[in-house]
C-alpha cells in the first residue's frame, strides 16, 4: 500500500510492484521482500511483455546471489536446491541493509536512475520513452491514450525503468548536461539496452522459487574467479550523466552485469503518480566473447568478426529466430556435442542449460526432472531504433535430453527433422497443384499449407516431447511420431488436393526446349491423375 502522506518515498522492498501469478493462476503484485518470502508459493513472475518478465528476474537474481553470498560453489547450492529453500534471513537482513538504494523516489540516489539528470534544452517529457508497448510516433497501435498516457502508477513505472535498461531501442536519446558524448544537445546511439542482442533463455520452475534456484549460477572457482569490484549497481556510488570510464566499467561479474545501466534515466513525478520519464545515453556494453560470463543466453560464431580481426574463435550473442518456434530449433538450443576435431563449436547453447546438464549427470539432479527452457528476445525495427516483435516461447522436456549421448536427445532431434522432412514434401505438393492448374509459381499457397502443418504439428511435438522420460524406448517413441506426422500432414495434404479444383485434374500443356535429335515441339507437362474408385489421388507425368 503506498504511503500518501511520504509522496516523496517509494521503496520497491516493501511497496508491491511486481507482477506475479500464484499457484492457483491469481494475479497480483508483490514487493521485492514478498517475491522472496512467497516464492515457494508464487509460480511465476508475470510482466506485462515476457522481456519485462526476464528483466525483473535478473533483477532478483542479483539480489538473491548476493544474499547467498555467491553461492561460493556447487555444494553451497545442492543444499539450497535439495532443501528448496532460500537464504530468507539473509534476503532480509540484505533488503534492509539497502533500502534506501531501492527507493524509486529517493532524493540523491533513485533506484536505476540519475537524480539530477537535466537536458540542456527542454526538460518536458512523456511516458511513451519508457513505455515499450506504446510505438513512438505511432500511438494509434496501442490501447493506451489520453489520461492513459498522463500518469501511472509508480509500480508500473518501476517496471518500466527495468524493463528500459535491459531492451531500450538504440537511436538518438535526449542529450544529458555533464555527458561528453552529446552534441547539440543529442545523445547519439550506443545500441539498444543491456539485454537487446541476447538470445535469453532462462529456466522456469514449478514455482518461482525453483525457477530462482535454476538460474542461480554458482560464483566461485567451478566457474569464474570472484571480483571484488562485482558488485550490484546500489552497492556503488550513484551514477552520474557521463559513462563510465572504461577502467571501471566493468563488467567484472554476474552482478554488475544482471544490474547494468545502459541508459542515464530521470522519472518525473511522486507517489501519487509517475508522469514523465528523461531518457539518455548510458554505458556501453560489447558482448563479444562473453560466453562465459552470461549464462542466459545462446551464443554462435561471428565470421565477420572473426575476418576483421584475424581471431578465432569470437562469439556473439544470437538473437532466436522469431518466424520459428522454438522445438523447430531445438538442435540450437540443446547443449552441443563435443566436436571430433579440433575446431572451435560453431553456437553454444546458454549455461543454464549446460549446468544443469552437468548436475543431472552428477546425480544431483533427478533423471525424471521435467525441464522448461524459456527463451525471450526482441526483434528491433529501422536500425535498432523500434521494437518490432517480441518472442517468448517454453518447452517442457525430460533433463535427460540436455545430456550429451542420451538416446533422448538424438530421438528428439531426429524427430524435429522428420517434421521438416514432412513439411517440405507438402510445400512441393501444394506448388504441383499450382502448376497443374495453370498458375505461377508464387510460394504463397505452399507458404500457407506449411504454415497450417506446422501449427497442427506444434501440439503434437509439444505434447510428445514432454512424455518422453528416462523409460522411454527411443525406437518405439521415434516410430509413434513418425506415424503422427505422417497421418498430420497426409490429412493437409488431401484436403489440399481435394480444394484443388478440376484444372489441376487435367492437367496443363508446358513448351519445353527442343532436345538434340527430336523432331517433338512440345513435352506435355505434370498433372493429376484423378483417383480410382478405392485409390487416393498420386501426381505423375502424363504423356500423350
Amino acid at each position: 500500500m503506498v504511503d500518501l502522506s511520504t509522496p516523496d518515498k517509494y521503496p520497491l522492498t516493501d511497496e508491491a510492484w511486481i507482477p506475479v501469478l500464484d499457484a492457483a493462476g491469481h494475479h497480483r503484485e508483490v514487493s521485492l521482500r514478498g517475491l522472496f518470502e512467497q516464492a515457494g508459493e508464487i509460480r511465476m513472475i508475470a510482466g506485462e511483455l515476457p522481456t519485462q518478465t526476464f528483466a525483473i528476474l535478473r533483477l532478483a537474481l542479483a539480489i538473491l546471489h548476493r544474499s547467498a553470498d555467491g553461492p561460493p560453489s556447487e555444494a553451497s547450492w545442492q543444499s539450497l536446491w535439495r532443501d528448496r529453500r532460500l537464504p530468507l534471513n539473509d534476503l532480509t537482513d540484505y533488503l534492509d541493509e539497502f533500502r534506501d538504494r531501492f527507493d524509486l523516489l529517493h532524493p540523491q540516489h533513485p533506484f536505476y536512475q540519475v537524480a539530477d539528470l537535466q537536458a540542456g534544452k527542454d526538460n518536458t517529457y512523456g511516458l511513451e520513452r519508457l513505455i515499450a508497448d506504446v510505438p513512438n510516433g505511432m500511438p494509434f497501435l496501442t490501447n493506451r491514450a489520453g489520461p492513459g498516457m498522463e500518469s501511472i502508477l509508480p509500480a508500473e513505472a518501476a517496471r518500466w525503468l527495468v524493463h528500459c535498461h535491459a531492451f531500450d531501442p538504440a537511436g538518438i536519446k535526449t542529450g544529458a548536461i555533464g555527458d561528453t558524448r552529446v552534441k547539440s544537445g543529442k545523445g547519439y546511439s550506443i545500441g539498444v539496452g543491456a539485454l537487446g542482442n541476447l538470445g535469453g533463455v532462462y529456466l522456469d520452475g514449478a514455482s518461482l522459487l525453483e525457477t530462482l534456484l535454476l538460474n542461480l549460477v554458482p560464483i566461485g572457482p567451478s566457474r569464474q574467479q570472484p571480483d571484488d569490484r562485482d558488485v550490484p549497481v546500489w552497492e556503488r556510488e550513484p551514477h552520474g550523466a557521463a559513462e563510465e570510464p572504461d577502467t571501471t566499467r566493468g563488467p567484472y561479474g554476474l552482478l554488475s552485469l544482471y544490474t547494468w545501466q545502459s541508459r542515464r534515466v530521470r522519472l518525473f513525478g511522486d507517489a501519487r503518480g509517475i508522469t514523465g520519464a528523461m531518457i539518455a545515453i548510458g554505458d556501453r556494453l560489447d558482448w563479444q566473447d562473453r560466453q562465459l560470463l552470461e549464462p542466459m543466453s545462446v551464443w554462435g560464431r561471428s565470421a565477420p568478426r572473426e575476418r576483421a580481426q584475424k581471431k578465432t574463435p569470437i562469439y556473439l550473442p544470437r538473437p532466436h529466430d522469431h518466424t520459428r518456434t522454438l522445438w523447430r530449433g531445438l538442435e540450437t538450443l540443446l547443449p552441443p556435442p563435443v566436436a571430433a576435431t579440433s575446431e572451435p563449436a560453431q553456437r553454444l547453447s546458454p549455461t543454464v542449460l549446460q549446468r544443469l546438464a552437468r548436475l543431472t549427470r552428477d546425480g544431483a539432479v533427478s533423471r525424471d526432472f521435467q525441464a522448461r527452457p524459456h527463451a525471450v528476445s526482441i526483434t528491433y525495427g529501422t536500425q535498432q531504433a523500434v521494437i518490432d516483435e517480441v518472442f517468448s516461447d517454453t518447452l517442457t522436456m525430460n533433463v535427460l535430453l540436455l545430456v550429451e549421448g542420451s538416446p533422448l536427445r538424438t530421438t528428439a532431434v531426429d524427430a524435429t527433422n522428420d517434421a521438416e522432412a514432412a513439411v517440405k514434401a507438402l510445400r512441393r505438393l501444394a506448388t504441383n497443384l499450382v502448376r497443374a492448374a495453370g498458375g505461377s509459381d508464387d510460394p504463397g499457397d505452399a507458404d500457407r499449407a506449411a504454415e497450417r502443418a506446422y501449427a497442427v504439428l506444434d501440439r503434437v511435438f509439444r505434447d510428445w516431447l514432454a512424455n518422453l522420460g528416462p523409460d522411454s524406448d527411443p525406437a518405439t517413441e521415434r516410430a509413434v511420431w513418425q506415424d503422427r506426422v505422417r497421418r498430420t500432414v497426409r490429412r493437409i495434404g488431401s484436403d489440399l488436393v481435394a480444394a484443388a479444383g478440376p484444372a489441376a485434374w487435367v492437367g496443363r500443356t508446358q513448351a519445353r526446349p527442343q532436345r538434340p535429335g527430336t523432331s517433338l515441339l512440345q513435352l506435355p507437362g505434370r498433372g493429376m491423375v484423378p483417383p480410382r474408385p478405392g485409390q487416393g489421388a498420386r501426381l505423375t507425368d502424363q504423356r500423350r
